[in-house]
């Protein structure tokens, strides 16, 4: 050994944080608010935290657990105030969803990531939990609010990533080529749609949503689950 060069001891290195599941999650979310969900990687995610890849499956199984992971995280985000606001129940379900919705707009690539994710968190439980105490206080049956919430939160998503995506409808090529054709309707081959055509493009993406979720609660609030 060199008289001039003295050993390292392994004892005089900073120490790793231990990895845990939380801190996982944590540093998912900061990437996609910087970078975007797609650069959510197992691979990305061991770099940030100078570790292997096959290590981070023992807190998350797969990408797919990691994305479900992520949205209960930001689902901690959506204002559920509206649960003991004074109003009409079905403002505040509005409300409800237009907090959810916000949320994911904020992230569009995750929007689209929830449209199949299954969070099962907490945060889930809770916005489960304050949209059936807003149906139950609306009169809607439980077993018929037990399914529109599904319905509710799904319809709340898909129009998030239709309007609120990267490329948001009214700024791209195919929009306009949707508004040309719906002009350009034969009144002889699809009359009903040349003459709809003021209605079909009518509304903001915000009035669309309110008049869809008002159409789902009036048909919790009449339409039985089927008997089989």
């Amino acid at each position: 050994m060199s008289p001039h060069r003295q050993p390292v001891s392994r004892r005089e290195r900073p120490a790793k944080p231990a990895l845990t599941r939380a801190g996982i999650i944590a540093t998912a979310v900061r990437v996609m608010r910087a970078e975007g969900l797609e650069r959510v990687t197992m691979r990305r995610l061991a770099t940030e935290l100078d570790t292997g890849p096959a290590s981070l499956y023992v807190y998350v199984a797969n990408t797919a657990e990691l994305h479900s992971a992520i949205l209960e995280e930001m689902l901690g985000e959506v204002d559920l105030g509206a649960v003991t606001a004074a109003g009409d129940w079905r403002e505040r379900i509005d409300a409800t969803l237009g907090s959810y919705g916000r949320v994911l707009a904020e992230n569009p690539s995750l929007a689209r990531s929830s449209l199949v994710a299954r969070p099962s968190g907490p945060n889930y439980l809770n916005l489960v939990e304050a949209l059936l105490t807003l149906l139950g206080e609306g009169g809607v049956p439980d077993a018929q609010a037990a399914w529109g919430v599904d319905i509710l939160l799904l319809v709340a998503t898909a129009s998030v990533v239709e309007h609120v995506a990267e490329n948001p409808p009214g700024s791209g090529e195919e929009w306009n080529s949707l508004i040309t054709a719906l002009e350009g309707a034969s009144p002889t081959v699809t009359p009903r749609v040349a003459a709809l055509v003021p209605q079909l493009l009518s509304g903001t993406p915000r009035l669309r949503r309110k008049w869809t979720i008002q159409v789902l609660l009036d048909g919790a609030l009449h339409t039985p689950l089927p008997e089989s």
